[in-house]
């Protein structure tokens, strides 16, 4: 679903340029590995039905494992989503908007998610940070350590923010010429 260009139809030059290319191919990346976790996710749980019906092996370990990979999958894919402008908006006031009022609401819409993600990747690496520093992991058995899901959510939503400051300035940019 792409409701236009977020910075792939932008062609910024100099610094901002590079740096919009380069987030592009770091969102592909991000997102080819996602995919590969939504894949990963799908063959353990499917092998832990397999294990535990026909074999009659316990598994333990499986869901939290399917867990930590769709939240990284999640997580990581939203700086690709938003630069496809693939996340929920308000279509119907893009079809009775001029573009100039468009580019505006765009541009407000960039600026207030901006600031919520900037908060929730603050929040995010504290809870990294205290995870990591205090040594704490899930109550399970298996009992891995919740960095791991702590931080490829504050991965995720630091790109996020970060991609967000890049429509930001491509928005700005085009608003002056």
């Amino acid at each position: 679903m792409n409701h236009g260009a977020g910075l792939e139809g932008a062609s910024p030059g100099g610094m901002t340029g590079k740096i919009v290319k380069l987030q592009e191919h770091l969102n592909k990346g991000v997102l080819f590995l996602s995919m590969l976790a939504l894949l990963a996710a799908c063959l353990i749980l499917t092998g832990s039905v397999f294990l535990r019906y026909f074999l009659k092996v316990p598994t333990d370990w499986q869901d939290e494992a399917s867990v930590f990979l769709l939240v990284g999958a999640v997580f990581m894919c939203g700086a690709y989503v938003q630069s496809q402008r693939g996340h929920i908006g308000i279509e119907v006031l893009k079809d009775h908007l001029s573009p100039a009022v468009n580019r505006i609401r765009l541009l407000l819409c960039d600026v207030a998610s901006f600031a919520f993600c900037a908060f929730f990747s603050w929040e995010s690496w504290n809870m990294l940070h205290e995870a990591y520093v205090e040594g704490q992991t899930t109550s399970s058995s298996w009992a891995p350590p919740l960095w791991i899901p702590y931080g490829l959510m504050t991965s995720g939503m630091v790109l996020l923010t970060l991609q967000l400051l890049s429509q930001i300035i491509v928005g700005l940019t085009e608003a002056r010429q």
